[in-house]
């Protein structure tokens, strides 16, 4: 069984992303993996390097800043560095720059993969997430949150990058067979000190709507306040990717907000109570076979 891992990235330094933290996290489970490194003069090639290279490949790529609806630019380059995988990989194991998987879940995602190898009637493996909001403590709650998502795939032409690469669907746009690989993905995409973090929500709404837009919602704070756009957490008690270690000790900022406050929308307790009974009407975009 081979395995090749693949990710994108694109102003890393500048918007704080921990893609180096990512790839270490998957590394071990790899026998390759390709970075594909957007246009971009902050340091982010620099920062790559300073990964082990015996299992990485650079690969460089110039983004459409055109495409501004939707996200679709993080789909494209997302097939650019799958496709770059090497053909006799049988699984493709992708993380977004800012996301971890923890290595106490390594064990049982390398037995789904080889349990599920010779199964054609399985497509990817499904992983659970948690997605963390202004600190390393707290998680997102609410139904807004996506639960699952795909993370590694048959390396096969037929599947591609889905919408804004949240995801995978096959060239016909049929969602993928997929099986649990019993694994958590820590997604820190919401985590960041506040300037920071309001620097890397300017960015990225770029890829989703127009200047217009972003001046009525987006610009005018200098740093991200976190209280005003807070949603139902939890707290969280587990512990992190190891990679996470360091970056999280560095943490230079506060998130004081009273979470016994964060209160269930209408739209949550009615999503919570339909669940209980067995009906999950959450957006799945996947089939579990």
């Amino acid at each position: 069984m081979k395995v090749g891992g693949f990710t994108i990235v694109r102003n890393a330094v500048r918007f704080d992303y921990p893609v180096r933290e990512a790839i270490l996290s998957i590394l071990p489970l790899c026998d390759e993996f390709v970075v594909a490194i957007g246009d971009c003069d902050d340091g982010t090639e620099d920062l790559i390097r300073t990964l082990p290279q015996e299992k990485l490949r650079i690969i460089h790529s110039v983004w459409d800043d055109s495409l501004r609806e939707g996200g679709v630019v993080l789909a494209r380059e997302t097939d650019k560095a799958f496709s770059a995988l090497d053909t006799a990989c049988d699984w493709a194991f992708y993380i977004q720059a800012d996301e971890a998987v923890h290595e106490a879940d390594h064990e049982r995602i390398r037995s789904a993969m080889q349990q599920h190898l010779d199964d054609a009637g399985v497509d990817g493996l499904l992983f659970r997430y948690r997605h963390f909001y202004a600190s390393y403590d707290h998680v997102g709650a609410s139904n807004k949150w996506y639960a699952n998502e795909i993370r590694i795939v048959r390396n096969r032409p037929d599947i591609r990058s889905y919408r804004d690469a949240q995801g995978f669907r096959k060239a016909d746009n049929t969602k993928l067979r997929v099986k649990p690989a019993d694994a958590w993905v820590h997604h820190y995409g919401w985590v960041r000190e506040p300037a920071a973090m309001q620097r890397k929500l300017e960015g990225f709404q770029r890829l989703y709507h127009d200047d217009a837009w972003l001046e009525r919602n987006v610009y005018g704070p200098e740093a991200f306040e976190y209280e005003r756009h807070i949603t139902r957490l939890q707290r969280f008690n587990g512990s992190h990717p190891a990679v996470m270690t360091d970056r999280i000790a560095r943490q230079n900022w506060t998130f004081r907000q009273d979470i016994s406050f964060t209160r269930k929308s209408l739209k949550d307790h009615a999503k919570d109570l339909l669940k209980h009974i067995g009906i999950d009407t959450n957006y799945r975009n996947y089939r579990l076979v």
